[in-house]
């Protein structure tokens, strides 16, 4: 449809032919008689009578202010305008299919965005699985995923940039607001680069381990403050050298480039360290493996109803988690 600036600088929509009456009905019967050239099998092709159809057809000629056919001996013909306006039906009708097809896949959980957050580890064990699924069964579905802290996350699901997040409800958040289904606790394991001096010897211990340098979060991280709160539970000092940082990618650079080691989930440590990922060029040590974060949830708003495709993906989201909890959205 044609366009027109408005008074108020913005765009209205011309709908003259609608305010003149223009139906579908008549659309869909001067289609059918461009098909089949007569106003009969037009009129059986949509389900009316002849004399319906030619009442219709008549009003439709003076909604635009043309002849659209004319008759001859072995039927019809439709004018230029005729020719035209079925056309420009044809378009819209196929357009409408199409919107129509869009909604039932929406609706079905099919089609449609979904805006995920997660920490590090269920990022790798949970979402990453999902993200190779979908690609496979609903890849009309459109994925974001931010990794992130569970402050960062908890301010981004509260301001509405994201339908659910992995991970855990943070301090100020308001509770009220949310509701969350616990997963389990998150692992800890320490990396290091391949060739890293502690990979000779048979079992390192922590205490070998905190001679070299540490990159960790930063001082108000969860991670970090959970490996301080095992160092000193078990009688160590935190590292003497620290350099902080919230990125990953900067750390497993450092990791790849020097001598120091990081405690990250235990997930994304098996990951880093598998031939697929970085060439093989990290390890883990096997050092403190009884660390473990506070558990971690799949925590969305309360009182927002999920779109189709949310809840689908959510499902999809739990039933990769290997202890089976974690509550059941109803089918999409």
């Amino acid at each position: 449809m044609d366009t027109a600036p408005s008074a108020k600088g913005g765009f209205t929509v011309r709908d003259e032919l609608i305010r003149r009456g223009l139906r579908l009905s008549q659309l869909r019967l001067l289609l059918a008689l461009s098909e089949t050239r007569q106003v009969s099998a037009a009129a059986v092709q949509v389900a009316m009578t002849q004399p319906a159809a030619s009442r219709l057809l008549s009003d439709l000629e003076k909604t635009v202010g043309a002849r659209l056919y004319n008759r001859h001996a072995r039927g019809v013909t439709l004018t230029p305008a005729g020719e035209a306006l079925a056309e420009r039906a044809r378009q819209t009708l196929r357009g409408l299919d199409a919107v129509q097809h869009e909604i039932a896949a929406i609706e079905s959980g099919e089609r449609g965005t979904v805006r995920i957050g997660s920490v590090t580890g269920p990022a790798v064990q949970l979402v990453l699985p999902v993200i190779r699924e979908l690609r496979v069964t609903y890849p009309e579905i459109e994925l974001s995923v931010l990794v992130d802290t569970s402050n960062k996350l908890g301010d981004a699901l509260i301001a509405g940039d994201l339908d659910f997040y992995i991970g855990r409800v943070p301090d100020g958040m308001e509770t009220r607001t949310v509701a969350l289904d616990e997963i389990g606790p998150e692992p800890v394991s320490l990396i290091a680069r391949l060739e890293h001096p502690l990979s000779r010897r048979a079992d390192p211990t922590m205490a070998d381990c905190l001679a070299y340098d540490w990159v960790m979060q930063p001082e108000d991280g969860l991670l970090r403050r959970t490996v301080e709160a095992y160092l000193l539970r078990n009688g160590y000092r935190p590292p003497e050298r620290i350099l902080s940082t919230s990125s990953m990618l900067l750390t497993l650079a450092i990791i790849c480039e020097t001598n120091a080691i990081a405690p990250i989930a235990r997930s994304a440590a098996d990951f880093y360290a598998s031939q697929n990922a970085f060439g093989g060029r990290i390890r883990c040590i096997d050092a403190g493996r009884d660390m473990a974060v506070v558990p971690y949830s799949l925590i969305y708003l309360r009182d927002v109803e999920p779109s189709p495709a949310v809840r689908r993906v959510r499902q999809l989201i739990r039933r990769k988690i290997p202890s089976g909890r974690g509550g059941q959205d109803p089918a999409p």
